[in-house]
């Protein structure tokens, strides 16, 4: 632990950072999920889930949370999971 005043404020808020951090990463996460679950039910519904994604990833990139390449890879699969499974 560190013993100077300035070094233990930016432990904390690192601490506080990394959870607002790891919260944002799991709200893509469930976003995900919920686009995938969406399917075989309204093309609207669907339409808007993977625009939620969309948002929450370009959302996550200019806060610096995820790096751009990420969020790129994260909708190409996307993308990609939901085509693959509307084919068949």
């Amino acid at each position: 632990m560190a013993n100077i005043k300035s070094a233990k404020k930016r432990v904390l808020v690192a601490k506080r950072n990394t959870e607002r951090n790891v919260a944002f990463k799991s709200s893509i996460k469930t976003a995900v999920k919920k686009a995938l679950s969406l399917v075989n039910g309204d093309k609207n519904e669907l339409n808007a889930a993977i625009s939620k994604v969309y948002q929450l990833c370009d959302k996550a990139v200019s806060k610096g949370i995820l790096h751009k390449n990420t969020a790129a890879r994260k909708k190409s699969r996307l993308t990609k999971a939901i085509n693959k499974l509307t084919q068949n």
